[in-house]
């Protein structure tokens, strides 16, 4: 069995990009690996939180990820918070990070951009995240192509670290997700469907009702032309809804496009949101049942006692290899 890790910042309700090109796949993978679902809020901090809000949708963001299918007798769900070695092997592997290619992340250069004081967490984040990884022994990392580059770091340091040390490290793969991937926003289809969109309209959340669902996908961008066809470069509102359509269906895009064949938008988008209504209403019915249950609070323990079973196995070689503490006789 494949090990895989894979993280989530705890910053808001997830949309339904999150769903189709993260979590969706989650629920498959956790079948035929080893597989370790974090919840990051130590990442979450490297921008200004309310304690409460954030406390708040760690809980929120550990039921959505029970009620859209993982099982917690297949796969490790926790927090990383609760799992000290994390930030721990974050220090180690600051130590052998350089400035310049921290500052070179493009996520850095962004949300650092235009101000005049930024958190030094901003800029060395990157290696907590690849502790996060390397803590379990990694073998794929199933990722969003914005977060490919923080990937390449990770490999780079744990090749650094077996090169300098001793071979402590597995270097992971990264696995990017094909179908479903990339959902882009229903107001302005050639930008990536956001949580921190301002405009809600934009994004259809996980917990949205069926009528809010309906709505927003109605008041879609779409064109003119009226004919429903993929084509992501001239007909990209259109492309988009395809592709949301398709993944939460299982059918193909070519089987839609000849469904929808001299037919309107309007019919097109009433099935659509139909497609997303059925995928997300048990979620959400689950969510509900979850979010309050000691049942929920069950599940994060034994994850927090799974998973730092498993990490400390890793801080130890680590330890060992920097020649950290002492030798026990």
């Amino acid at each position: 069995m494949k090990t895989i890790f894979s993280g989530i910042q705890p910053s808001g309700t997830l949309t339904l990009g999150n769903y189709l090109g993260a979590m969706k796949q989650f629920v498959d993978l956790q079948n035929e690996n080893n597989c370790y679902f974090c919840i990051v809020d130590e990442h979450a901090i490297t921008v200004p939180q309310d304690r409460l809000e954030l406390r708040k949708n760690i809980r929120s963001l550990a039921a959505l990820y029970i009620a859209s299918g993982i099982d917690p007798n297949k796969a490790v769900l926790f927090i990383q918070s609760e799992v000290p070695a994390h930030t721990e092997l974050g220090w180690m592997l600051q130590t052998i990070s350089y400035i310049g290619e921290l500052e070179r992340m493009t996520q850095f250069k962004d949300k650092s951009s235009g101000k005049e004081a930024v958190s030094a967490g901003l800029l060395t984040y990157p290696p907590l995240m690849a502790a996060d990884i390397l803590l379990y022994q990694t073998d794929i990392v199933p990722v969003g192509d914005d977060q490919k580059q923080h990937l390449e770091l990770t490999r780079n340091l744990a090749q650094r670290f077996n090169r300098k040390y001793l071979e402590v490290f597995k270097i992971p793969e990264i696995s990017i997700p094909k179908v479903g991937a990339r959902i882009m926003s229903l107001q302005e289809p050639t930008k990536k469907m956001s949580k921190s969109d301002d405009n809600q309209k934009a994004s259809i959340f996980m917990l949205d009702t069926d009528k809010q669902i309906e709505k927003k996908i109605k008041s879609a961008v779409t064109d003119s032309e009226g004919i429903v066809k993929y084509d992501k470069e001239n007909k990209p509102g259109v492309s988009n809804l395809l592709n949301i359509y398709s993944s939460c269906s299982g059918k193909s895009i070519e089987e839609l496009e000849n469904e929808y064949e001299g037919k309107g938008y309007g019919e097109f988008k009433q099935d659509t949101a139909q497609a997303v209504i059925d995928t997300l209403r048990p979620i959400r019915e689950r969510y509900e049942q979850l979010i309050d249950s000691k049942e929920l609070d069950e599940i994060l323990d034994q994850g927090a006692e799974n998973a730092n079973k498993a990490a400390m196995k890793t801080i130890r070689k680590a330890k060992k290899a920097m020649g950290l503490g002492r030798v026990r006789k």
